[in-house]
């Protein structure tokens, strides 16, 4: 797998696309710890615990407010798994799947172990985070999929008749490579989620979340990131759900105000599918990001999944900047999630300064291991 180079980087550059990318993983964070307090919850039962307008602010969950589930813990090891995969381009070993399921391996770990092992150097600093040694609900699918070291691929995937939303929600950080060609980040999209989620609908909602987000994070309009997607999946077999998924959400633009009740139809079975579509009309729809991710999570649908994806969304779309900041402050692991989202855009932009033929930084080297 390959990927193409990008122009030399301006000032300018850098520091919108910091913003895009910190956009990206707080929003996505965000949106997950709105909507892990209502997660499952029917819309009656919403209303029943948060008012008749539904929940409009951070909840408990996990015993605190603004608490996020494996859907966040998940993302960040993507980053992780990228940022490993470029360090690593420099042995000659250049294949970022095994790389994302190492991360998603060591993400595992968390979910079994009591703390994190400080012997473990070649784990790097984030799987080190004790904050991240919590169990949040992860499906079985998950566990299962990386419960043993034999990666899932497009040819033999793991849980081939898994559709969840669980692999496209972890996926935003592949849009992030604006250096690659569009194509390039759906087929390491897809075949990443082959690592959990079978299904080829839940594969290519994968793909086409991650474009989507590329899209965005390279300053198209949403809507024009949407179109592209829907040229990339048509050249491939079993396009038809996730493209009709995605038709679905842009003509609902165009019928009237938003409610919940358009959402959940959505969302439908609550697959990949309808879950990466309610997420495209919620941050189309929205007025602004408060109301996008609102939206987002008060339907009958899985909320934390939904909040996840059009908080991935926003953030591209608009910067860190348009998010809350009154929800930013309360947010679980928000110096983990910024310190990340700053070491993969140096990688991205300034790779070749910190490891590569004139010599390498022995800090990112500790913090990255190339083993």
């Amino acid at each position: 797998m390959g990927a193409t180079a990008r122009a030399v980087w301006g000032r300018a550059e850098q520091q919108d696309f910091r913003s895009r990318v910190r956009g990206t993983l707080l929003g996505a964070a965000v949106g997950d710890a709105l909507g892990a307090p209502v997660d499952g919850l029917a819309l009656d039962e919403i209303r029943e615990a948060h008012g008749a307008e539904g929940l409009s602010d951070l909840a408990t969950a996990y015993g605190r407010r603004g608490a996020v589930t494996h859907l966040t813990q998940l993302t960040l090891f993507s980053v992780d798994g990228l940022i490993r995969a470029q360090v690593r381009r420099d042995t000659g070993a250049w294949h970022p799947p095994t790389d994302l399921h190492r991360a998603y391996r060591r993400w595992a770990a968390t979910q079994r172990d009591w703390g994190p092992d400080l012997r473990r150097k070649e784990d790097g600093w984030l799987a080190h985070e004790e904050w991240l040694y919590v169990r949040r609900d992860a499906p079985r699918a998950l566990l299962l999929g990386l419960g043993d070291e034999t990666m899932g691929t497009p040819e033999a995937p793991k849980n081939p008749d898994e559709r969840g939303p669980e692999a496209a929600a972890r996926s935003a950080p592949f849009g992030l490579l604006v250096g690659w060609e569009p194509q390039l980040v759906a087929q390491l999209a897809v075949e990443c989620a082959a690592q959990t989620h079978g299904h080829p609908t839940g594969r290519l909602a994968a793909g086409a979340y991650a474009v989507i987000v590329h899209g965005l994070a390279r300053g198209e309009s949403l809507d024009a990131a949407v179109q592209r997607a829907l040229a990339l999946l048509a050249a491939r077999p079993g396009h038809e759900p996730v493209a009709d998924a995605l038709q679905h959400a842009l003509g609902a633009v165009r019928q009237g105000l938003p409610t919940p009740a358009r959402v959940t139809e959505l969302i439908g079975a609550g697959t990949a599918e309808g879950l990466v579509a309610a997420a495209v009309y919620c941050a189309l729809v929205g007025e602004d990001v408060r109301h996008g991710l609102r939206l987002a999570v008060n339907h009958d649908g899985a909320s934390a999944a939904t909040g996840a994806l059009t908080g991935g969304l926003l953030g591209a779309l608009h910067g860190e900047t348009a998010l809350p900041p009154a929800w930013l402050a309360e947010l679980e692991g928000r110096p983990t999630l910024l310190e990340l989202a700053d070491d993969f855009a140096m990688e991205m932009t300034q790779g070749p300064a910190l490891h590569g033929p004139a010599g390498s930084s022995p800090g990112w080297l500790a913090r990255y291991p190339r083993a």
